[in-house]
């Protein structure tokens, strides 16, 4: 049994302790006696034991003992648990009584399964069982290292590495070193991973850069470890574009696949195995990318079939490439856009775009610069439904007219199916629909919105949109459930807008169901079509009543749509709502007027033809409003946009509103200039990007040919569309190097400019990131490394067939310490407690004992004929020896406080004892003249008893007693 201080300097406050113990024992007056001592015992103890509780007063035991600190790879290359668990439990069972252990387990980070404990769980005695979450995609055994080391107490351990030795994070011998440095031992038990069959593909290279129709060759790398057949496939941009069976031996395999470069752009490719027995498929793939240098490649979009052939013309005159398409086969993967230097969208509405396609059109021209122009028609802008799509932000020009012309006011009432089958997330694409609607329309509009399952329910009755929140609000709280009934919610709404007072009034139905044929539609109809209403009908799904909602627009004179694709829902409303209150083609001959043409100016220096009709828009604040009409609308528009630049012709390119155009001998000269400015715009110096895996990380290393600026910006995009923006900082000239997290292996594109990122200077280059090191196939040097590690730090080899050997070292002194603060705070409370009562309560013992005592000695007396003189002379005896102990122990200090009164009775009593027959009392007895003292001296004798006690009183008053 020992003792420490955690603050041994806080003891010197003994010497003042010391002090104030003395100083105590000298001056404490008011007390005496054992009271007095026994108060500044007390007092002493209680700051003695609060002077141990600020030094830190900690006693301790010394015990013998072994801790053992068991370090356990759970990583993907090992994949032992159970190995490892039954090993664990074993090594455990061995140790004696006060042995203690301790199981960290390790991954891509370390954690600790066991504290270290000398009582192992009842659980984990035959098979330790791991149960927190580590990734096994990384080892990082340096770290499980370091936090085993840090649970061993400062007299030491061992710490025991179970693991195959293969790293892929940190520094396991520098880790090793640090621990030799601190005295720290450790064993190693090299484990070597399980014999599987695995067959991995290693690389996959191509030149970075290709010119067009130019052949190249795919070179595979592929480690197995077995010898058998497989089958090698290739993509490009998710495209198959070669398949070879192949013969796979044990070792290295390198395979060669020529190809050729067809598609100028940026191309993705990725190269398979598949192979029959292999064990592991996450080390099945592998990437890489390159872009393709030559005539460019425009993709047309075109609304309706045939009608783009004036744009292939044009384009084909510049010998730039082109490739037609409907809008329901964009691609579906943002990365497929890069291929092409721009793409045209000629005359389509945003209704047979799907939400996917329309959002990566936006993303491909601001992160991967690629060009976008839209020419208008019928189909176009506002009337084709692209109000507050990524599609309106990219161009140039607004789809609504921002108050530039009179239009006619407009009662809008939606009925919208809110039936269970809506519940699959078309309610709320259907309630995204109607808050465009309403956020497209003016406030001196009139809005209503009916939801009906089984019977008609007003969300919102038609109301002006001055509180547009309310409404907007109100139509968010729609849910999904219930049956489906339209009639009674036809009538419900046309009955409603029969009272709005609009120029337009329109209904727009929606709905996924089916409805009773026979329930009097046609007397409905065609009361809506004499009230001068229209009616449009949504029908949303194969499920939906097509027949009977196509018959309802037919006869309504509205429009019927039907879209598989709900996310199209919300180009639809805005689409009818836009042409129901604004008159956005406009119908007039008319030369065009220039504008801010800037280097376009000399592209109409000798006049150009007259325009029959375009639709309506308006300029954005920041774009170039090239050719104006007279009325001040933009005809010919053009922006940056990101990295991308964007151009907008209001009018066709088919020839009914612009016939003089498309038959103007300079139009594809023009019309090619117009696209060639939307190409991406590249860097004469651009830059170099390499990626490597560091543990969960990815670490780009950037290089600039032209030695770079201070910092660049970098903007990564992934297969999803995910943008990602990050600094990167320089670490010597015109190197730059950044961070970023985790990720899915595959190709990624990054936009790189020195300035913000995703600027119209930046470069566009990829990188690739592969699977995880852990799934690679090693070549089983890790056991070496695990050697190297216990000769460096003086541990030993272990052995699996002997987990007992674990506890064969010597034992190690280590003291226990037991935190006594709270017991020794509560004792000082308590001596404090007692020290009070001590000072503040005087019992008087002595008076209590004689009282005790002459109780007994009164029960044990028989009655007696003594007088009542002989008891008064008793009691005078004893008050006379009172009266010479009190002076002896007052001495002369009290007789100056005497009265002359008090000293000439105490005279007259000497002399009355002093006359002839008045003798001293003897032993007690009383005076022979006492006793024969009549009555009347013997009540002069009482008054003389009681005048003494009280003058006793006085002066033990006077002297504070």
């Amino acid at each position: 049994m020992g003792v420490q201080f955690d603050h041994p300097w806080m003891l010197l406050l003994l010497l003042p302790w010391a002090a104030l113990l003395w100083w105590m024992l000298r001056s404490t007056i008011r007390l005496s006696g054992g009271r007095k001592y026994a108060a500044i015992s007390l007092r002493a103890l209680a700051m003695l034991l609060i002077i141990a509780v600020i030094a830190g007063f900690q006693p301790f035991v010394t015990v013998s003992q072994r801790d053992v600190i068991f370090v356990a790879d759970r990583s993907a290359s090992l994949d032992a648990d159970g190995l490892l668990g039954q090993w664990i439990a074993s090594a455990a069972m061995s140790k004696e009584q006060g042995d203690r252990a301790a199981v960290v387990a390790v991954g891509r980070n370390a954690v600790v399964e066991l504290p270290l404990t000398a009582a192992i769980p009842e659980e984990n005695k035959e098979q330790f069982s791991f149960r927190a979450q580590t990734e096994p995609s990384f080892s990082h055994l340096a770290q499980g290292l370091q936090l085993g080391s840090s649970l061993l107490p400062a007299e030491g351990g061992r710490v025991v590495l179970l693991s195959d030795g293969e790293e892929n994070m940190g520094d396991l011998l520098r880790q090793g070193r640090l621990l030799r440095d601190l005295g720290i031992a450790v064993d190693v038990l090299p484990i070597a991973p399980r014999e599987r069959r695995d067959a991995a593909v290693e690389r996959l290279e191509l030149p970075k850069s290709l010119r067009q129709a130019e052949k190249f060759v795919f070179q595979v790398t592929i480690k197995s470890t077995y010898a058998g057949d497989g089958e090698l496939r290739l993509y490009e941009d998710n495209r198959e574009i070669a398949k070879q069976s192949v013969q796979l031996e044990r070792g290295e395999n390198r395979f060669a696949l020529q190809s050729v470069a067809t598609s100028p752009g940026f191309h993705r490719y990725r190269a398979e195995l598949y192979a029959a027995g292999d064990e592991r498929a996450e080390n099945n793939a592998a990437y890489a990318f390159s872009r393709v240098e030559g005539p460019p490649s425009v993709l047309i979009v075109e609304g309706k079939s045939g009608s783009s052939a004036n744009i292939e013309k044009a384009l084909a005159a510049s010998l730039i490439r082109t490739a037609t398409i409907q809008p329901e086969q964009l691609p579906q993967q943002l990365a497929s856009y890069a291929q092409y230097d721009s793409i045209i969208l000629n005359n389509v509405p945003a209704t047979r775009i799907a939400a996917g396609p329309m959002e990566w059109l936006g993303k491909a021209v601001s992160d991967f610069g690629v060009g976008l122009v839209m020419a208008g028609g019928e189909e176009s802008y506002g009337l084709g439904g692209y109000f507050k799509t990524p599609v309106e932000r990219a161009l140039p020009v607004y789809m609504d007219l921002k108050g530039k012309r009179k239009i006619p006011s407009l009662g809008l009432v939606l009925v919208i199916d809110k039936s269970g089958s809506m519940a699959d997330g078309k309610i709320e694409l259907a309630k995204e629909a109607a808050i465009r609607t309403v956020e497209l329309m003016r406030d001196e509009d009139t809005v209503g919105v009916v939801a009906f399952d089984s019977e008609p329910w007003w969300v919102i009755k038609p109301t002006k949109l001055t509180e547009r929140d309310d409404v907007i609000s109100s139509i968010q709280g729609i849910q999904a459930d219930g049956g489906t009934e339209i009639y009674s919610s036809l009538a419900t709404a046309y009955q409603a807008l029969r009272d709005v007072k609009a120029e337009r009034k329109h209904i727009i139905l929606l709905t996924d169901g089916q409805a009773d044929p026979n329930a009097g539609y046609g007397k409905l109809t065609a009361s809506i079509v004499e009230d001068k209403m229209t009616l449009s009908t949504v029908a949303v799904g194969d499920g939906a009543d097509t027949g009977l909602l196509k018959q309802l627009a037919d006869a309504a004179k509205g429009r019927y749509y039907f879209t598989n694709d709900q996310s199209t829902l919300p180009a639809i409303f805005s689409r009818e709502a836009v042409m129901m209150s604004r008159t956005y083609i406009v119908n007039k001959r008319f030369v065009p007027l220039i504008g801010q043409a800037g280097n376009w100016s000399t592209l109409f220096g000798e006049g150009m033809p007259a325009i029959d009709a375009y639709i309506a828009t308006t300029a954005k604040e920041t774009a170039d409003a090239v050719l104006l009409t007279p009325d001040g609308d933009p005809l010919l528009a053009r922006w940056q946009y990101g990295s991308g630049r964007t151009v907008a012709w209001t009018s066709d390119l088919t020839g009914n509103w612009s016939a003089d155009w498309t038959l103007w001998g300079k139009f594809p000269s023009l019309f090619s200039a117009w696209v060639k400015w939307t190409f991406p715009q590249f860097n004469a110096a651009p830059y170099e990007i390499a990626a490597s895996l560091e543990g969960g990380e990815t670490k780009l290393g950037i290089t600039a040919t032209d030695g770079g600026s201070t910092g660049i910006n970098v903007a990564i995009t992934d297969d999803n569309g995910e943008r990602l923006e990050l600094p990167a900082l320089p670490v010597r000239p015109g190197e730059y190097e950044l961070t970023m997290p985790a990720a899915q292996p595959g190709v990624y594109m990054a936009k790189i400019s020195a300035g913000k990122a995703g600027e119209k200077d930046g470069v566009t280059a990829g990188f690739v990131i592969p699977y995880a090191p852990e799934y690679r196939i090693s070549a089983g040097e890790g056991g070496e490394k695990l050697r190297k590690l216990a000769e460096l730090t003086g541990g030993r080899v272990l052995s699996l067939e002997n987990p007992g050997d674990v506890y064969q070292f010597a034992k190690t002194d280590s003291r226990r310490y037991a935190d006594w603060t709270r017991e020794l705070l509560i004792a000082a409370l308590l001596v404090w407690l007692v020290d009070i009562a001590v000072r503040r309560i005087s019992i008087p013992w002595a008076r209590l004992a004689q009282l005790a005592g002459g109780r007994r000695s009164k029960q044990s007396q028989t009655p007696s004929a003594a007088s009542p003189a002989a008891a008064g002379h008793g009691q005078m005896s004893r008050l006379r020896q009172r009266k010479e102990q009190t002076r002896a122990f007052y001495s002369k200090e009290a007789e100056p406080r005497k009265s002359p009164a008090v000293t000439e009775r105490e005279q007259e009593r000497e002399r009355e004892r002093a006359k002839p027959g008045v003798r001293p009392p003897s032993g007690g007895s009383p005076k022979p003249a006492e006793q024969q003292a009549p009555p009347q001296t013997q009540k002069q004798m009482r008054h003389e008893a009681e005048d003494r006690i009280n003058r006793l009183l006085a002066a033990k008053k006077r002297t504070g007693k």
